[in-house]
């Protein structure tokens, strides 16, 4: 598949087959995933793939106030975690006034669901979710901060591939010479 095909292929899934997802595609996932490219490569993140009957239970950690009750039959998830020492963070402050880090886990989540959909998996970007319960259901300490969490499997027998809703691409784009 080319590169063009590959992001018209890619969309947010919601309804999973309950084919397994084999550890081996998740850990390449995210390998791939963590070739994103960060500010001052510092590489501001963590992953966690969670699989089989743990996934299960995972879900959740995403399922808040009613939504992404879809999740309770994804077959796996990659949970980012920002991992940066409070050292970081002052320097961003101080020197930067800016905070890169959202930016670099929004790209490591690109290269993530893009990874998965070359080696024939679906994924949906998850915002809404639990921080305090996925540290607890992942060991790490509390106040570890969880921006984004990816579900992963394969699609549902029938679930169709949606063409892109998208923006005139004059009025989100301009060359200036």
């Amino acid at each position: 598949m080319n590169l063009e095909e590959l992001y018209l292929k890619r969309q947010s899934t919601r309804r999973y087959s309950d084919k397994a997802v084999a550890d081996a595609d998740l850990e390449k996932i995210c390998r791939l995933g963590a070739l994103a490219p960060s500010a001052k490569n510092s590489q501001p993140w963590k992953m966690f793939a969670i699989n089989g009957e743990k996934a299960k239970k995972f879900a959740e950690c995403v399922q808040m106030l009613g939504s992404n009750k879809w999740t309770s039959s994804c077959p796996a998830f990659i949970a980012i975690e920002l991992n940066r020492s409070k050292f970081e963070e002052k320097i961003a402050e101080k020197f930067t006034f800016a905070d890169f880090a959202g930016n670099d886990i929004g790209l490591l989540a690109a290269y993530i669901t893009l990874a998965a959909e070359y080696l024939g998996l679906q994924t949906c970007i998850l915002g809404i979710r639990k921080e305090e319960e996925i540290a607890a259901f992942l060991g790490e300490p509390e106040g570890s901060r969880f921006p984004l969490v990816i579900a992963a499997g394969y699609a549902a027998e029938g679930y169709e591939v949606r063409p892109k809703d998208r923006k005139p691409f004059d009025e989100v784009f301009r060359l200036i010479k």
